[in-house]
């Protein structure tokens, strides 16, 4: 089976917008500075776009040196990389049922984002030495079905500030399926930044062939694909305006509904060797 990488995608600050790529660095941990920043309230609750959809339109940058926020009538926030700016004590802060170490940013970022978003919050980033595990009932499952392909799997794959994993796997074929339903009901299609994904992948890989796809291979990098990824109601946020609609979670619902919810896309764990990088085009070997 032939497919290629056709967009690669980072997500530095948890739940806001997206910087895409064109070549990235991939260890155990997925993308490089994917989801190692996130806001949370004053009273701790960590912020998505479930809740607060106009965080679609903080639009990070990366230079060498800053993550750069940017937003619509605002000026920009510069945040230094090196955690210079970082302060207080490394924290314990909540993301679902995981507890992740991480320290403040400055007061001018809480300020940028309390203002954004109309409610008190602050910009932490997680710490350096940060090991979250991906979720064992997956991970463990997916290795007692593939004996033969799990070496190099071992061990915890740790990750950011992501819901569960630290890569997200997307097909362009489940997509266009998905936009022709939308389409036959009257609806306007939509593009594949409503489902955040990290790799989109597109070939000879029909609609939903990601369901039954244990393993990819790109280069020397491997992909164990572990576990289906359900969907909130984040896919009906305009990713450009934050508006949040009723599609295309309404269409995907009626199709596409499991024993765990409805899901459109796989989460993966990484089997990479030191200095591995993925960029678009390269082939995927499924």
């Amino acid at each position: 089976m032939t497919a290629r990488i056709v967009s690669l995608h980072i997500y530095p600050v948890k739940s806001c917008a997206a910087i895409d790529l064109q070549r990235s660095p991939i260890d155990r941990a997925g993308l490089r500075h994917d989801r190692r920043w996130m806001v949370v309230t004053e009273h701790g609750q960590f912020m998505t776009q479930r809740q607060w959809p106009a965080m679609a339109r903080v639009r990070p940058s990366i230079s060498e040196t800053h993550l750069e926020l940017h937003a619509p009538g605002m000026p920009v926030m510069n945040i230094a990389l090196d955690g210079s700016e970082l302060h207080g004590a490394t924290q314990s802060i909540a993301v679902w049922k995981d507890k992740v170490p991480a320290r403040e940013e400055s007061a001018e970022a809480a300020a940028w984002l309390s203002e954004l978003l109309g409610v008190p919050c602050k910009l932490y980033k997680i710490d350096t030495q940060a090991e979250r595990a991906a979720s064992s009932e997956w991970v463990d499952r997916w290795r007692a079905a593939n004996p033969d392909a799990a070496q190099g799997f071992e061990g915890d794959h740790c990750f950011g500030f992501a819901d569960g994993f630290p890569l997200l796997v997307t097909n362009q074929a489940s997509l266009d399926d998905l936009n022709a339903r939308l389409q036959s009901r009257g609806e306007s299609p939509v593009p594949m930044d409503r489902f955040r994904p990290n790799i989109v992948i597109a070939g000879d890989w029909e609609a939903f062939d990601e369901d039954v796809t244990e393993l990819i291979v790109i280069g020397d990098v491997r992909l164990a694909l572990v576990k289906p990824c359900t969907r909130c109601p984040m896919p009906n946020v305009d990713q450009r305006s934050g508006e949040r609609f009723l599609e295309p979670g309404r269409t995907l619902a009626s199709y596409r509904m499991t024993d765990i919810g409805v899901v459109f896309g796989q989460n993966a764990i990484v089997d990479a060797r030191p200095g591995s990088y993925l960029q678009v085009g390269d082939e995927v070997q499924v």
